[in-house]
């Protein structure tokens, strides 16, 4: 077998495995979810991106209305094309490139709870691949995260929180944590609010290129870690406030951080910006937005007040772990 046979059959059995670990961890954290909501079950749904069937597709399984989750999906796609003036716009890439087509595939989830008490959360974990006329790949690159988006804080969840991804990071290399840490800050922001945060973080990377000291298997089984590291990391805090007595007052403060999370997903999220501009699903792309949402004119927590309590972390994020 010549080079490039190899080279494009190790490709494209790489590209296989990956697409294995996103489904198996979808089903992974669907029946998760569902065990702890004991009510609703999440509904599926298949795509393509074109009606031809040519392009990929995915799966959106979204479950909605539950006894403790009031909207959320769970989200795979495995989409290709050709490279077109739009793509390389969104992408940066010239037209002088040699790069011919791509290919892209990831998981992507955002879990909106009914109770106040409950955190939102978010992970995205993906692969995006481009080649040239010859189909022979010439770039590569990893991304994801997973952030905790709490409507009133409680020190020990967000240390427990915190803590579920750094031992996740720490098996692959230690300085990885602390960096993360700080992109998922710098990232999840709402400029345009003072820089507030729409939650307490969590950890975010993104174009992550295999190089000599971390190569592909390294980013692929970083994402695996922290992929399944999800269960571990939220569903402990679910159970422990899904239960949570809540008022009127609770459930509107919920309404004005989700409102926060709108903004940030229309305004600054690069995911939800690269989808709608190539020609993505829309309805997928949009189920991360909250079911009710809230935007009071210029409305402010009273000062020290739990509301409050919550939006200076916001404000000024904190270290949870060391």
């Amino acid at each position: 077998m010549v080079e490039s046979s190899i080279h494009k059959t190790e490709t494209k059995e790489f590209r296989q495995q990956w697409i294995e670990f996103i489904y198996n961890l979808q089903d992974k954290i669907c029946s998760a979810l569902e065990d702890i909501d004991a009510g609703a079950k999440f509904n599926s749904e298949e795509w393509t991106r074109k009606p031809d069937n040519k392009g990929g597709g995915g799966l959106t399984k979204v479950i909605q209305h539950g006894n403790v989750f009031e909207k959320g999906g769970v989200n795979t796609s495995v989409v290709y094309g050709r490279l077109s003036r739009k793509m390389r716009e969104v992408l940066h890439i010239p037209l002088s490139s040699p790069v011919a087509t791509w290919f892209a595939a990831g998981i992507s989830s955002v879990i909106h709870p009914a109770n106040p008490f409950v955190p939102t959360i978010h992970f995205n974990y993906r692969m995006f691949e481009l080649y040239d006329k010859d189909g022979m790949q010439c770039d590569r690159w990893f991304g994801g995260g997973t952030d905790l988006t709490p409507y009133y804080l409680f020190d020990e969840d967000a240390i427990h929180f915190h803590s579920t991804l750094k031992n996740a990071c720490d098996k692959f290399d230690e300085k990885l944590y602390s960096l993360f840490k700080h992109n998922c800050d710098e990232y999840f922001m709402n400029t345009h609010r003072n820089n507030e945060r729409r939650g307490i973080g969590g950890i975010f990377y993104d174009h992550k290129k295999p190089e000599e000291d971390h190569d592909a298997d390294f980013w692929f089984g970083l994402a695996e870690a922290c992929g399944n590291a999800f269960i571990d990391a939220y569903i402990p805090i679910v159970e422990k406030r899904k239960d949570s007595p809540y008022n009127e007052q609770h459930k509107f403060w919920q309404e004005i951080r989700r409102g926060r999370y709108v903004e940030f997903n229309l305004i600054h999220d690069r995911g939800t910006l690269f989808g709608l501009k190539t020609s993505g699903r829309t309805e997928s792309i949009l189920m991360s937005l909250p079911p009710t949402v809230r935007f009071e004119y210029n409305y402010q927590p009273e000062k020290g007040s739990e509301e409050d309590k919550l939006l200076q972390v916001c404000l000024k994020p904190k270290d949870w772990v060391y």
